[in-house]
């Protein structure tokens, strides 16, 4: 289990399996969320499986597949709002955890600088650096 904080409510992991879910909410998480589509899993790893085990630990358990050409606005909104309505700390997860990280970062243009963003990521082992004009041109946008 490699869970990676990037700020105090969130934390990104690779992808994680039924046996991890007890060390998830021991670790205070209440909201988990795959960002992984099922067509990259085998089926003990899909979200289905993981939503069972997720649930009975009574934790939260969202779906918002991500993939490089769906990481558009409206979904980086979606899982901007997934965290938002979370009781608490989130947990999402993907294949590595970076697809994860870049959902967070383009979400926080409005609130944190491209340094403060690329700082967090970089932080939690997460290079992101070619993110940088994108994150630029958002924080612009926002200004």
């Amino acid at each position: 289990m490699d869970i990676r904080p990037i700020s105090p409510r969130y934390a990104v992991s690779p992808q994680i399996s039924v046996d991890d879910v007890p060390a998830i909410a021991k670790a205070g998480i209440v909201t988990v969320i795959c960002n992984r589509p099922d067509s990259e899993v085998l089926g003990d790893q899909q979200a289905a499986a993981i939503r069972v085990a997720v649930e009975a630990a009574g934790l939260r358990f969202e779906v918002l597949e991500l993939t490089m050409q769906t990481m558009t606005p409206g979904n980086i909104a979606r899982q901007h709002a997934l965290v938002a309505k979370s009781a608490g700390p989130v947990l999402a997860y993907c294949r590595s955890g970076t697809r994860c990280s870049i959902a967070w970062a383009l979400a926080q243009t409005a609130d944190m600088t491209p340094d403060e963003i690329l700082a967090a990521t970089t932080a939690a082992g997460y290079q992101l650096s070619d993110l940088r004009p994108t994150l630029d041109q958002l924080s612009q946008a926002d200004d």
